[in-house]
């Protein structure tokens, strides 16, 4: 059995020591806009100062129950993806633990999400653990990645998907993951991978884990700053807050971007 956690709703519905599971089983996600067949949203931790890493990872930022907080998340989607840089650092992996993979199954459901892999012209690391994981894996590189040239292929069980342009195009994966029957994606990071979606208008929640430590350091933000000026600078996007959760000193927020 899963360890349990202990949380305090704090908004809506101000409601003291629920369990975390219960709190967060029935998550509701909301429809994609009209111009898009999936649904986005971003699951990040930061410090109180906003950084995003901790020694080139997000290890450290948060307490445990955070870390059952992103596989309850995980279970609610159709699909899981990172950038590239994620994988380098940290190995990327989305599975599922068994309780929560048999929660899907019994719905009628793939027990294990997609796991998504983005990355452009560099090279990418095919000795990651991600490669052998069993559930299914979409890795997508852009034009110029060397595993785009006719003599190279993605480790056994990889689908490989070649995008038109050098760095795949949010609005391009999205529709290629609604052709393969994927409603919703739940990306993890990283902070580059974000501010695409974000400038590209492909993304409609954040689930923002603020973690009770300070860094003071130069590392990077949930979002990094976007490439030749952001077009959010002038008319910044909006968002809305849907709920506020507590763990120990942690602080568990869900933003919907109307």
């Amino acid at each position: 059995m899963p360890k349990r956690f202990r949380v305090d709703r704090l908004w809506p519905d101000p409601q003291p020591d629920l369990d975390l599971d219960e709190a967060f089983r029935d998550l509701a996600l909301p429809s994609p806009p009209p111009d898009r067949q999936v649904m986005v949203a971003t699951n990040m931790v930061t410090s109180i100062d906003g950084r995003a890493q901790r020694m080139g990872t997000a290890e450290g930022l948060s307490g445990r129950a955070d870390r059952r907080l992103m596989r309850l998340y995980r279970a609610a989607y159709d699909a899981v993806g990172s950038g590239i840089g994620t994988l380098r650092a940290t190995d990327f992996w989305s599975t599922l633990p068994p309780d929560l993979a048999e929660q899907r199954a019994a719905s009628g459901r793939t027990p294990q999400p997609l796991s998504v892999v983005l990355s452009g012209s560099g090279p990418v690391p095919i000795d990651r653990r991600w490669f052998g994981w069993d559930q299914p894996r979409l890795l997508v590189v852009g034009a110029e990645s060397p595993l785009a040239s006719s003599d190279m292929a993605a480790p056994a069980g990889t689908e490989l998907l070649i995008a038109p342009t050098s760095h795949p195009q949010p609005s391009w994966v999205l529709e290629q993951l609604a052709a393969r029957g994927i409603g919703s994606l739940l990306l993890e990071g990283g902070p580059t991978t974000n501010a695409a979606f974000l400038s590209s208008g492909c993304l409609d929640e954040l689930y923002w884990t603020v973690g009770s430590r300070v860094l003071a350091t130069d590392a990077l933000p949930m979002v990094a700053p976007i490439r030749q000026g952001s077009p959010l600078a002038d008319s910044p996007r909006e968002a809305r807050l849907v709920s506020v959760h507590r763990s120990d000193d942690d602080l568990f927020l869900r933003y919907h971007f109307d």
